[in-house]
């Protein structure tokens, strides 16, 4: 069927839920998909079972914070957020904080948040700034990173000009979004992504506007909540209510073996879920899919056609209405469909424009059992339009929900029932009895490679070394 990107064919279906398969949902659909939809991955092998105290020990945190979080190319923000000169945000990770300041040159740079003098953090807020000013002492640097003033100058002799520039990460720019690295000598950005930039040639999400943004806190680990999202397996027992009309067995998952830091999962939209028992007529499954604004709710399905045929021209017709766009160059899987990217190490990526959507979990502190969960939704523009300003960064608290906020439209409700679950996995792990996750060999391919990844920066522990 498809090519690996010119490496061979992954056309073993065996290892595949029954019934048709992502490629054979393509085969049917009216306007035929792109290349890239048809690159297909060699089916996965892996048996063994994973430690589970990568969630739950702090030991392991603490390896993470030194291993990985010191040592990866991660994104800190937009480019939206550091528009023009003197535009600043904080980015925390773990212990590490960063202020990622546009200089009055036009430069981007990430400066480590503490000032030279006793350790104070310079910043906490974003905001348009002429300098950097410690609110302790006074002690002031440049946006070029310069030390400008040092009140008491008479009281430090030892100190140098060119000694006291503030210290920093490394910065980079795709796709939209500023990516920072603690390590001075970590290779660039763009052999960390791979070939992942020519994923997303047709969906250039430079070119997205932040439609919404809010994070809150989450009682789980970190990655707990990223492999939330990067499996359907779940869709039966956390959203059965969208198994007539998301075909969530159906998907196909893309693990390529020379791809370290990134994977993929295709998932049809408006196909019955294997898991459904017993026949749906085509009119049911409409039915059933405008409770959830997929469809306008009265849709009649015309004779001859399918729910797939009918879902795709109402989201077309929606995305015309609503942003402008014009869909026609974009196949019916591009607009209908969930086409996923995780980046590694807590990135979720989407193409198409079924799914304008962007996650990424942190760890909040220096608590292995809590992170900090963000959804952005990135909406494409009509080509030549100009792009609106983004939205102000929300943060939910503890009593509120996502289907709290308007803009999230029909995703705030799925993201709740998502929530819901991740504190529950937390709470599991920690009171186990067995020492290990059991993943799927195929559905659950993308949780394996983002353990083995993991493994590559952080070594599983020796059992001396348990907390």
């Amino acid at each position: 069927m498809g090519a690996t990107g010119g490496e061979g064919d992954g056309g073993d279906r065996s290892a595949r839920c029954p019934g048709p398969g992502y490629q054979d949902v393509l085969d049917g659909d009216a306007a035929p998909p792109p290349p890239l939809l048809r690159e297909e991955a060699p089916p996965p092998t892996e048996l063994r079972d994973w430690p589970i105290d990568v969630y739950t020990s702090r030991a392991h945190h603490r390896r993470e914070v030194e291993h990985l979080w010191r040592r990866v190319w991660q994104i800190a923000g937009r480019v939206e957020d550091v528009a023009a000169p003197g535009d600043s945000f904080v980015y925390d990770i773990a212990d590490d904080s960063l202020i990622v300041v546009r200089t009055k040159s036009g430069a981007l740079r990430a400066y480590h948040n503490a000032c030279l003098h006793r350790g104070t953090r310079l910043r906490d807020e974003p905001g348009c700034l002429e300098h950097l000013r410690c609110p302790f002492h006074g002690f002031t640097w440049s946006l070029e990173g310069e030390l400008a003033d040092v009140p008491c100058r008479w009281d430090f002799p030892q100190i140098e000009d060119d000694a006291y520039r503030l210290p920093e990460a490394q910065v980079d720019t795709w796709g939209g979004f500023v990516f920072v690295n603690l390590d001075p000598d970590a290779a660039p950005l763009a052999d960390y992504l791979e070939d992942l930039p020519r994923h997303f040639e047709r969906w250039p999400l430079e070119d997205r506007f932040v439609a919404a943004r809010v994070e809150r806190r989450v009682a789980c680990n970190w990655k707990v909540a990223v492999e939330a999202f990067i499996e359907t397996f779940h869709i039966v027992g956390v959203h059965p209510a969208n198994l007539p009309f998301f075909g969530d067995a159906n998907s196909q998952y893309d693990v390529w073996p020379d791809r370290r830091h990134y994977d993929r999962m295709l998932n049809a939209s408006g196909v019955p879920s294997p898991h459904v028992r017993g026949e749906l007529s085509p009119q049911r499954i409409i039915d059933i899919a405008g409770r959830f604004g997929m469809v306008e709710p009265g849709t009649t399905i015309p004779e001859g056609s399918t729910p797939r045929a009918v879902m795709v021209e109402a989201s077309r017709k929606r995305l015309e209405q609503d942003l402008g766009l014009d869909t026609t160059p974009f196949s019916d899987a591009e607009v209908q469909d969930v086409i996923q990217y995780s980046l590694f190490p807590n990135v979720v990526l989407f193409g198409g424009l079924g799914s304008p959507l962007f996650y990424r979990a942190r760890p909040d502190g220096d608590d292995p059992g809590s992170c900090l969960f963000e959804v952005m939704l990135l909406l494409p523009l009509p080509e030549g339009a100009e792009k609106p300003p983004p939205a102000t960064r929300r943060f939910l608290e503890e009593h509120e929900a996502w289907s709290d906020v308007p803009e999230l439209s029909y995703f705030g409700p799925v993201l709740d029932e998502d929530q819901a679950i991740m504190p529950r996995v937390q709470r599991g792990l920690r009171a186990a009895r067995k020492s290990t996750v059991s993943l799927g060999v195929y559905q659950e391919s993308r949780l394996r490679h983002f353990r083995r990844t993991l493994d590559e920066y952080v070594p599983p522990l020796d059992p001396g070394d348990q907390p």
